[in-house]
């Protein structure tokens, strides 16, 4: 069974066209019109990839986005018809995975889909070396084998890709580990131009296990280099 693919977009056009290639591909496909809608059916369908317009009613896809990046990592291609710099880099630093501006061919659109979809699935199937069951680090925990972090005895919702961003900072405590070493390990494969994502992952770490995030307690940077849990 291909995986299944949700398709936001109100131009009923480009839902009708990209609806016969991925079908045709084998893919399940969800629609919806606007963001709140794709919202509702992700709470209902297991999903495996999102394309997500921009310029919608009700929710647009820069804040759905950040909506969906808040409890799932599942890879999102943004669409738009404009082609700013500058929307590009808005689009991805909130979490989008890639980014296509219209008019587009169906088939370069084909072809991005099926690169998200092994890039997920190498993720997801890739078999993590045992950790230890609890790592703790002050009023932090990590419980490597239920993936919960718990901050004061509070729990912190992470994505999949948090979480072992966190952990693979925990498990190399005073060790600074470069944005490269982090994206390799993580996402299991060569580190490409991706400093943006793995800055965008520290950051929402920060905004959930950090008291100040501005001046955190956990994860440090050391400039110039990475990312670092200092050992206490």
């Amino acid at each position: 069974m291909k995986e299944t693919i949700l398709l936001v977009d109100d131009e009923k056009e480009i839902v009708r066209l990209m609806e016969i290639y991925l079908r045709n591909e084998g893919y399940n496909l969800l629609t919806a019109s606007d963001g709140l809608e794709a919202l509702e059916l992700l709470e209902l369908h297991p999903v495996h990839l999102i394309i997500l317009d921009v310029m919608m009613p009700k929710l647009d896809g820069l804040e759905a986005c950040m909506r969906i990046r808040e409890e799932r990592d599942t890879p999102i291609i943004m669409l738009s018809a404009k082609s700013e710099d500058m929307d590009k880099i808005s689009g991805l630093s909130i979490g989008a995975d890639d980014y296509v501006t219209k008019p587009f061919n169906p088939l370069e659109l084909l072809a991005r889909v099926k690169s998200q979809l092994r890039r997920y699935n190498r993720y997801i199937n890739n078999t993590q070396a045992p950790a230890p069951d609890e790592i703790v680090i002050d009023d932090l925990v990590i419980y490597t084998a239920m993936h919960r972090v718990t901050v004061d005895q509070r729990e912190i919702k992470l994505t999949p890709r948090e979480f072992e961003v966190l952990k693979l900072l925990a498990l190399h405590r005073g060790i600074v580990l470069s944005m490269d070493k982090i994206y390799e390990e993580v996402w299991k494969e060569p580190y490409i131009e991706s400093k943006n994502t793995v800055m965008v992952h520290i950051r929402r770490l920060r905004e959930k296990i950090e008291l100040n995030p501005q001046n955190p307690r956990y994860i440090k940077t050391v400039w110039g280099i990475g990312y670092k849990i200092e050992v206490q």
